[in-house]
């Protein structure tokens, strides 16, 4: 990915316009008068995007620029973390993310209108074991994992050893996305943070002791452009590591700073921070976008146990890496990324409601075709449909029970119950039972006098 145009600092542009005596200040007073907000077209556009961009007439890209820099510096707001130059992060609470915050603030907390799947008790835990999976599959495949999402699941739900690195790693995602959500009552810590990066990195190192521990000074991890060997991003010394994660645990916590900060621009920033400082030698995006997890629920944001944001990102992993640079190269301006996420956050939330929406439509479909379905509970009910559309599905019962998230007893006892109604059949693949959709599934389901509606 090529590296953004750095700007020019507003003020040495100011300092250019001003040196025109006889014209300077009553083009920096057209300047104001034109430009009246932080936001260019409706966008927060960085310099390298609007330099390209069409110009009011009369107007060159540098007195625009200028004037959306003045609008900024006046919204900004700055944190107590400096960069490695000693140049503090800033935000500012532009339109966009209030707009956003506003979207998410009413589809993710407290006592939001949610499909009843999700609010359901006795359904809730299947979308959220699908959630999870989605998550770690995701998150590890914008780190290079090269399983396919087919096999991933597979791997999951039946319960089998990884046969490789890549499904390794999906593995640990998936059970580092579990712990995640049993920690929210507790603070974070650097402990803790490089336990996760541990449980992150499980048997994925070429050097296993690099696992829960900060990098080292002879441990580079710089940021390249895989076509020219481009340096990127340079992250902050190894040296200086202990007291910055310092920092953005106290930030985490909320001791700092002494101003209210959004709880989902709090997370964010974490989950930015965490990536610019690249404590460890690997697995930095995915600890990133864990804590990430961990603070929005902590906070009380529960929806985010259902949501993706790792299947949003990687449909467009540029953007997701421009944005980081974006801020990187203009004054620290957290805006860009805060933007970007909170986009994404919207989109899974959406992907959700589609999702559920999806399901429910499809579930709805069969029950009006067939009383059998009556007789069956939700587990069993989202089997059938399931099978319904992979006549090759396999299913048994470590799987039904992962996919569930109930004993291994109850998912036992669905399957053997579908097996004599009929609707699966059973065999034997190295002495264990496997459960597969009965031939002509669909005509069993919709035949009113099929006998498998009361075995």
């Amino acid at each position: 990915m090529k590296l953004p145009e750095i700007p020019v600092a507003w003020e040495q542009l100011m300092v250019n316009l001003l040196q025109d005596k006889e014209k300077g200040f009553e083009t920096y007073g057209e300047i104001l008068r034109q430009i009246k907000t932080p936001v260019f077209h409706g966008r927060y556009m960085h310099w390298d995007d609007l330099r390209y961009r069409p110009m009011p007439s009369g107007f060159t890209a540098e007195w625009v620029w200028l004037g959306l820099k003045y609008r900024r510096a006046a919204a900004a707001r700055t944190l107590p973390i400096k960069d490695v130059n000693g140049a503090p992060f800033q935000y500012g609470m532009v339109d966009p993310i209030v707009e956003l915050l506003h979207f998410v603030d009413q589809n993710a907390a407290g006592r939001i209108e949610m499909p009843d799947p999700v609010l359901n008790p006795q359904t809730r835990d299947r979308y959220l074991v699908s959630s999870l999976i989605e998550e770690a599959i995701r998150s590890s495949q914008l780190e290079g994992a090269a399983t396919t999402r087919q096999v991933a699941r597979e791997m999951l739900r039946t319960g089998r050893p990884p046969v490789d690195r890549d499904e390794q790693m999906i593995l640990n995602n998936y059970r580092t996305m579990q712990y995640v959500r049993e920690i929210t009552n507790q603070p974070l810590t650097t402990e803790l943070l490089c336990s996760i990066q541990r449980m992150i990195t499980d048997q994925t190192l070429e050097r296993p002791e690099s696992a829960g521990r900060f990098r080292r000074p002879d441990e580079s991890v710089g940021i390249f452009d895989d076509r020219d060997n481009t340096l990127l991003f340079e992250p902050p010394l190894a040296d200086s590591l202990p007291g910055r994660i310092q920092l953005w645990c106290d930030f985490a916590n909320a001791k700092i700073p002494d101003f209210f900060i959004h709880p989902v621009l709090r997370a964010i920033i974490l989950h930015f921070g965490l990536a610019y400082e690249h404590p460890f030698v690997d697995g930095n995006g995915r600890t990133a976008r864990a804590l990430f997890y961990w603070l929005m629920l902590k906070q009380g944001y529960w929806l985010c146990e259902f949501l993706s944001i790792s299947s949003v990102l990687r449909k467009a992993p540029v953007q997701y890496a421009r944005s980081f640079l974006h801020a990187e190269t203009d004054e620290n301006d957290l805006n860009y990324f805060l933007i970007h996420q909170l986009g994404v956050i919207r989109q899974a939330i959406r992907d959700l409601h589609a999702h559920i929406r999806r399901k429910t439509e499809e579930l709805h479909a069969v029950e009006e075709t067939s009383r059998v379905l009556a007789a069956l509970n939700h587990r069993q009910k989202a089997l059938v449909v399931h099978a319904l559309r992979h006549p090759a599905a396999d299913y048994t019962f470590e799987s039904h029970r992962a996919s569930h998230d109930t004993v291994y007893e109850t998912a036992r006892r669905d399957l053997l119950d579908l097996a004599k109604r009929g609707l699966l059949h059973v065999v034997r693949v190295r002495r264990a039972m496997h459960f597969r959709p009965a031939p002509a599934l669909a005509q069993k389901l919709s035949d009113r006098n099929t006998k498998c509606a009361r075995p």
